[in-house]
C-alpha cells in the first residue's frame, strides 16, 4: 500500500493509541494523588517520580525478553495485554464509591492505584524499546526511504497521541460524577485511556498474520555487560607488576573475547560516559507533570475559556512540532552560515543551560504566585476581621486601647493580626447607640465579626473561620450571613445551604464550577427572592451578605476572605518555551549524537543508557521531594536550576576533552583486517595441502 507493506499502518495506529492512553494518564496523575487520594504535595510527587522513573527502568527488561527469549512480537502482545489491565485496574481504583463515598478511608483506592501503575510502567516500559524497532522490521532492504518515513510518521503518532490526550483527559477530569457525592470524574479521566490501550491492542492483534516476526537473535546489552564484567575480573586477577599493562582496561577481555566486540564495547562506553551527568537535565524536565502542574493549580487559567492546570502540559507538544522543523530549517542552517562549529555536545550544553533558565522563569512566577497567598496568623497570634452589614457607619475600638478603626456601610476591615492574648474586646459606636463584645481569641485562628446597626440596638456575631489556607483543590469557597431581618432557607444552583436565622453564617461550601454563575435564592413561605452570582474565580473564598429583597429581586455584598488566583497561567509559557528549547536541543541531538558514535549493532546499548538518564534523573526528584526541608517552592526550583547550571558546566569540560570518532570507518578496518586474516589463513590452509600432496 503505497509502497509500505500493509502491517505497519496497524502499528501506527497502536502507537498512537498507547501514547494517548499513556500520556493522558499521566496528565492527571499528580491532580489525582493530590485531589482524590488526598496526598500532600512533595509526597504526591515522591510518587509520581517513581512511577515515570519505573517506565525508564523496565524498557532494559523488555529488550532483554524480546531478544533473548520471546521476540519483538510476542513481547509487545504480552505486555500490552498487562499494560491494559494496569489501565483498567488504576480507573477501578479511582471510583470513590469503593469505599462507600468515604473520604477518609482510602486504602483500596490507594491499593489498585499502586497495582494499576506498577502494571501500567511494566507494560509501556517493556514495549517501549520494541514497537519502533518492530515496525523497521517490516521493511525489505531496498526499502530505505520507505523506513525513513515510517519513522516519521511514527515519531507524528506519538504527538498526536501526547497533544490530543493532555487536551482531553483533564477535561474529562474536570467533568463532576458519582454516586454519593459528586467529585471529579478520575474513572472517566482514566476509563477513556484504558479503552485506548484496549483499542491499542486489538488493532495490534489484527495485524498479526501480516507482520514479519524474525527470531530472537540474543541480547547485545548481554553481550557487552559480561565483556565489561570479564575485563573487570581478569584486571583484578593479573593486579600484580609481573603481569604486563595493557593499553585500555577493556583490553583485558580479549583472553575471551575477539577484538572486534572489545573495540565497540570501548566505543559504546566513551559514550555512556558522557551521559553521566545528563539525569539532571531530566530531573528538571519531568517536573512539568508534577511540580508545575501543581504551580498551575494556584494561577488562573482564564483565557477567554478555561483551562485546567493540567492541560497547559499541552505547551510542551505543541511547541516540539513547531520548533523541531524550525530549528532543523532556520536556525541551524543560520549558525552554519555564521561559520560557527556548533558541534553535538555543544548544543547539548547550550540545551541543559536553556533547562536552568526555565527553572528560573518557574521560580520567577512562583514568586508572584506567593505575593497572592494570604497571610496567616502565626504561634501566638490570631486575626480578626470586621464586617459592617448593616446600613449606618460604624467606628470600632479593640480594647484595651488599641487602635480604632472606621467602617463604612456594606464594607470590611480585612483581617488584622493581633496578639490573641492581648485582645480581650472590641467597642462598636454607630449613630448614637454603642456595644461592648467581648473577645477570646484562640491563636493560629482567623475570626469574623459582622454587626448591624438598627434603630434599637447593634446586632453582632463573632464567626470562627476554619480555613488555614487557599483551597488546596484549586475550588473555591463560598458561605452567606443573612442581613435580613427574618429566618430564610438559602440555596445556590444546587446547594443547599439550609435556614439561616438573622446575622448568622452558613458553613463555607466549595463552588462546584468556579468560572461559572449560579442562582442564589433565599426563600421564606411566603416569598422568595433570586440573584444571580458573580464568577468566584479559583482558588477564592467569599462570604455573602443577603442584604434585602425588592421585588424578588435579592441584593447582595460580596466581601473576600481569600482572593481568587491571580496570577495568569500564560506566565507559565515563558518556562515551557525555554524549556521545550532545551528539550530541542539536548533530547534530539543527544539520541543523534549517541546513535552517530555508536558501532551498529550496539544502538540498543545506547538506548538502554539514554533511558536509564531518564529512570535517574526522576529517581533524583524524588529523593529531593522526600528530603527537602526547603518550605519555599521558589527556593526549591532556584537549587534545581543551580544543580542543572553546575552539572552543565561539568558536561562542558567533560565534553570539551571528546573525540570525535566514525565507527563505520573503524568497523570497515576491523572488516579489512578480518579479510586479510581470513586470506592468510586460506593461504597457509592452501600450503599446507600442497605440502602434504607432494609427500
Amino acid at each position: 500500500c503505497f509502497g509500505f507493506p500493509l502491517s505497519i499502518f496497524f502499528i501506527v495506529i497502536n502507537e498512537f493509541c498507547e501514547r494517548f492512553s499513556y500520556y493522558g494518564m499521566k496528565a492527571v496523575l499528580t491532580l489525582y494523588f493530590t485531589r482524590f487520594l488526598r496526598w500532600e504535595d512533595n509526597f504526591a510527587t515522591a510518587i509520581y517520580h517513581t512511577f515515570v522513573a519505573l517506565c525508564y527502568l523496565t524498557p532494559i527488561l523488555g529488550a532483554i525478553i524480546a531478544d533473548s527469549w520471546l521476540g519483538k512480537f510476542k513481547t509487545i502482545l504480552y505486555l500490552s495485554i498487562v499494560y491494559a489491565i494496569g489501565q483498567a485496574v488504576l480507573s477501578v481504583g479511582s471510583i470513590s464509591e469503593l469505599t462507600g463515598g468515604s473520604a477518609n478511608n482510602k486504602a483500596p483506592n490507594i491499593a489498585l492505584s499502586m497495582i494499576g501503575l506498577i502494571l501500567i510502567a511494566l507494560g509501556t516500559g517493556g514495549i517501549k524499546p520494541c514497537v519502533s524497532a518492530f515496525g523497521g522490521d517490516q521493511f525489505e532492504e531496498d526499502q530505505e526511504r520507505q523506513r525513513g518515513t515510517f519513522f516519521s510518521l511514527f515519531y507524528l503518532s506519538i504527538n498526536a497521541g501526547s497533544l490530543l490526550s493532555t487536551l482531553i483527559t483533564p477535561t474529562l477530569r474536570a467533568t463532576e460524577c458519582g454516586i454519593h457525592t459528586k467529585q471529579e470524574c478520575y474513572p472517566l479521566a482514566f476509563g477513556v485511556p484504558a479503552i485506548l490501550m484496549a483499542v491499542a491492542l486489538v488493532v495490534f492483534v489484527i495485524g498479526s498474520k501480516m507482520y514479519k516476526k524474525i527470531k530472537p537473535q540474543g541480547n547485545i546489552m548481554l553481550e557487552v555487560s559480561k565483556c565489561v564484567g570479564f575485563a573487570i575480573k581478569n584486571r583484578f586477577r593479573h593486579r600484580s607488576k609481573q603481569f604486563p599493562k595493557r593499553e585500555h582496561w577493556l583490553d583485558w577481555a580479549s583472553d575471551k573475547y575477539d577484538k572486534r566486540l572489545i573495540a565497540q564495547t570501548k566505543m559504546v562506553l566513551r559514550v555512556l560516559f558522557l551521559y553521566i551527568p545528563l539525569p539532571m537535565f531530566w530531573a528538571v524536565f519531568d517536573q512539568q507533570g508534577s511540580r508545575w502542574t501543581l504551580q498551575a493549580t494556584a494561577m488562573d487559567g482564564d483565557f477567554g475559556f478555561q483551562i485546567q492546570p493540567d492541560q497547559m502540559q499541552i505547551v510542551n507538544p505543541i511547541l516540539i512540532v513547531i520548533m523541531v522543523p524550525v530549528v532543523d530549517s532556520v536556525i541551524y542552517p543560520l549558525i552554519k552560515k555564521c561559520k560557527l562549529n556548533f558541534t553535538p555536545l555543544k548544543k547539548m550544553t547550550v540545551g541543559m543551560f536553556l533547562g536552568s533558565l526555565a527553572f528560573v522563569a518557574a521560580a520567577l512566577v512562583q514568586v508572584q504566585i506567593d505575593k497572592t497567598y494570604p497571610v496567616f496568623p502565626a504561634a501566638g497570634q490570631a486575626q480578626i476581621k470586621l464586617i459592617n452589614v448593616g446600613e449606618i457607619p460604624a467606628t470600632v475600638q479593640f480594647q484595651p486601647q488599641l487602635d480604632s478603626v472606621h467602617i463604612a456601610p456594606k464594607e470590611e476591615t480585612g483581617y488584622m493580626i493581633y496578639e490573641a492574648s492581648k485582645l480581650q474586646s472590641v467597642h462598636i459606636s454607630a449613630a448614637i447607640l454603642n456595644k461592648t463584645v467581648p473577645l477570646d481569641l484562640l491563636k493560629k485562628e482567623r475570626y469574623t465579626l459582622a454587626f448591624k446597626w438598627d434603630s434599637t440596638d447593634i446586632s453582632s456575631n463573632l464567626i470562627w473561620d476554619n480555613i488555614t489556607k487557599k483551597p488546596e483543590n484549586g475550588k473555591s469557597l463560598v458561605r452567606f450571613i443573612n442581613s435580613l431581618p427574618y429566618t430564610v432557607n438559602v440555596t445556590m444552583g444546587d446547594t443547599d445551604f439550609g435556614e439561616l436565622d438573622p446575622l448568622s453564617v452558613t458553613n463555607y461550601s466549595f463552588v462546584p464550577k468556579p468560572d461559572g454563575s449560579y442562582t442564589i435564592n433565599a426563600s421564606r413561605p411566603e416569598a422568595a427572592c433570586t440573584a444571580v452570582s458573580k464568577k468566584f474565580g479559583y482558588g477564592s473564598a467569599y462570604t455573602i451578605s443577603l442584604d434585602y429583597c425588592v421585588a424578588n429581586e435579592l441584593s447582595i455584598t460580596y466581601f473576600e476572605d481569600i482572593a481568587p488566583n491571580t496570577v495568569h497561567m500564560a506566565w507559565q509559557i515563558p518556562q515551557y518555551f525555554l524549556l521545550t528549547c532545551a528539550e530541542v536541543l539536548f533530547s534530539v541531538t543527544g539520541l543523534e549524537f549517541s546513535y552517530s558514535q555508536a558501532p551498529s549493532n550496539m544502538k540498543s546499548v545506547l538506548q538502554a543508557g539514554w533511558l536509564l538518564t531518564v529512570a535517574v534523573g526522576n529517581i533524583i526528584v524524588l529523593i529531593v521531594a522526600g528530603a527537602s526541608t526547603i518550605d519555599k517552592q521558589w527556593a526549591e526550583y532556584v537549587l534545581f536550576a543551580a544543580l542543572l547550571l553546575l552539572v552543565c558546566i561539568i558536561f562542558a569540560i567533560m565534553a570539551s576533552f571528546y573525540t570525535y570518532i566514525d565507527p563505520n570507518e573503524i568497523e570497515a578496518q576491523f572488516s579489512e583486517e578480518e579479510k586479510k586474516e581470513h586470506k592468510k589463513d586460506q593461504d597457509d590452509n592452501e600450503k599446507g595441502a600442497e605440502i602434504d600432496s607432494r609427500m
